[in-house]
């Protein structure tokens, strides 16, 4: 039973997690074309739920994995679950190291007022990574 209880919330944070990142393109595509105050508020929101939501729950994806692999004795040799314990590192490391940073600076730039806070490179690689989500990508 404890089995069971664990694999559903590990699937339940699964869907969570990608959902919400599955998401943000709908967000931005929606956004691009928005007033600046509009645009700003959907980066707010995307962080908000990237850092409240999305990351917690690949956090907990590993921690519900382990005790899963843990408790029903499969050995980590396994091919699927290193497999999946490197997919998630390569996951962690692209969301925390290249996607969060390049949000934040992106809801910087949308915030700051003025062109040359928005033409600035930084801007203008953080607005590329993200797709163009403020609709000026000069």
């Amino acid at each position: 039973m404890e089995y069971q209880l664990t694999k559903f919330i590990h699937v339940l944070l699964a869907i969570v997690a990608v959902g919400f990142n599955a998401s943000y393109g709908i967000w931005l595509a929606r956004a691009a074309k928005a007033p600046q105050a509009t645009q700003s508020h959907v980066l707010r929101t995307i962080k908000f739920l990237d850092d409240r939501f999305a990351n917690p729950a690949y956090v907990l994806l590993l921690v519900t994995g382990l005790f899963m692999v843990v408790n029903a004795g499969i050995p980590f040799s396994r091919f699927w679950i290193a497999g999946a314990i490197g997919l998630w590192l390569v996951l962690i490391f692209v969301g925390a190291g290249v996607y969060t940073p390049t949000l934040g600076i992106r809801s910087a730039c949308s915030r700051a007022r003025g062109r040359e806070a928005r033409s600035t490179s930084a801007c203008r690689r953080a607005a590329a990574m993200l797709g163009s989500s403020s609709g000026s990508s000069s």
